[in-house]
């Protein structure tokens, strides 16, 4: 199976049916550009901000956004990043998970609806799952899979060789594993959190 082209866009406007009908607010856009315009439109100023580690936020330039402070956002990952105090971090993280937009990506989106999403720690799982009360993916075209089973067969045996190398390349010889998988079947309306997919019509992220 090939996990690494765009579909084509009777595939694209059946997933985003499929994961709308989810409780999933789909945002299609054309490219990277027009994604990183959305994504900003979509955060208030003033909010607090905690982002995943994420190839789709570096390749968009959110990342870059993020640490030159341009926007009037409070980077929440920077602050706990800079705290070099051990368990002053640890408590962080856990703050972390509340924060009011969580930013990521995701892994696989099966064309019936349901979005898969691989963590080694999981430190992200809360926040997609329950705590953040806005949620918002940025995922390429790519990452759309005829079913669930293919959508977790990719995060597997494509998305992980990559990170992997990724990882290990960046000089961390233990590599990259997946520690929790998370597959997220629909948002429940009386938690009235806020949850969106910006899907972008070019290959983005692994």
């Amino acid at each position: 199976m090939n996990f690494s082209s765009i579909p084509n866009d009777d595939i694209i406007n059946n997933t985003i049916e499929a994961v709308a009908s989810r409780g999933i607010k789909v945002e299609l856009v054309n490219n990277k550009v027009e994604a990183l315009e959305k994504l900003k439109t979509l955060i208030p100023a003033g909010a607090t901000v905690m982002t995943a580690g994420s190839a789709t936020l570096r390749e968009i330039g959110f990342d870059d956004i993020l640490i030159k402070g341009e926007q009037n956002w409070r980077n929440f990952k920077g602050e706990l990043l800079a705290e070099k105090d051990i368990a002053k971090q640890l408590k962080m993280r856990k703050e972390a998970t509340l924060c009011d937009y969580f930013i990521g990506s995701v892994h696989g989106i099966a064309e019936t609806g349901e979005i898969v999403i691989a963590s080694a720690t999981g430190s992200q799982i809360p926040s997609y799952a329950y705590s953040s009360t806005n949620v918002i993916w940025i995922a390429g075209a790519q990452k759309i899979t005829p079913t669930l089973e293919s959508a977790i067969q990719r995060t597997r045996e494509y998305t992980l060789p990559l990170e992997d190398k990724r990882i290990k390349d960046a000089g961390n010889t233990k590599g990259s594993y997946i520690g929790k998988l998370l597959i997220f079947e629909r948002e429940t309306p009386f938690l009235r959190r806020k949850v969106t997919l910006i899907l972008v019509k070019e290959v983005l992220g692994f």
